[in-house]
């Protein structure tokens, strides 16, 4: 059975080590429902998160993969145990009493506010779990300009981390 899978991979920091872990899901038909980088507090790597779909097989085959390409310092599924991710996202409406009374209503429970007000636009900017996200999204979707996801990031809780 498929589900998503948030693998965290621990990466040189050099030229083409993103391009070679895109390419290893490209040459395969694997597909990459999100994608982060950036560097760590270690300069010298970086933190990619990414989201797949498959089955256990599947994504059993896709870390294995990972962990041969010579970028690949250390990864970790997730899914596999228990994690917090989250995922950040801005939405630009124009501006609406209805909307602006949505998101006070909301900001005492979520991660949402209002971010800018220029020209009668607001960006809305909101932060928490992916399905939240998606809820939220379609109950505004008529009054959606514009939107832009980070897509997810996500640690380990407790003991189990991802480090040299």
């Amino acid at each position: 059975m498929s589900r998503q899978h948030i693998i965290s991979i621990l990466l040189e920091n050099e030229a083409g080590a993103l391009s070679r872990v895109a390419g290893l899901f490209s040459a395969r038909a694997y597909n990459i429902e999100s994608l982060t980088v950036a560097p760590t507090l270690d300069p010298t790597l970086s933190r990619l998160t990414l989201v797949t779909v498959g089955n256990e097989e599947t994504v059993d085959q896709i870390k294995k993969q990972l962990d041969k390409l010579i970028d690949v310092v250390k990864l970790i599924d997730l899914s596999e145990s228990f994690s917090l991710e989250r995922e950040l996202v801005l939405v630009k409406v124009k501006k609406a009493e209805a909307l602006i009374q949505k998101v006070e209503s909301l900001s005492s429970d979520a991660l949402v506010s209002i971010t800018d007000e220029t020209d009668g636009y607001l960006i809305i900017e909101l932060s928490g779990e992916k399905a939240w996200l998606d809820d939220f999204l379609l109950t505004i979707e008529s009054d959606v300009i514009e939107v832009v996801r980070t897509g997810v990031i996500g640690l380990s809780r407790g003991e189990r981390a991802l480090t040299l």
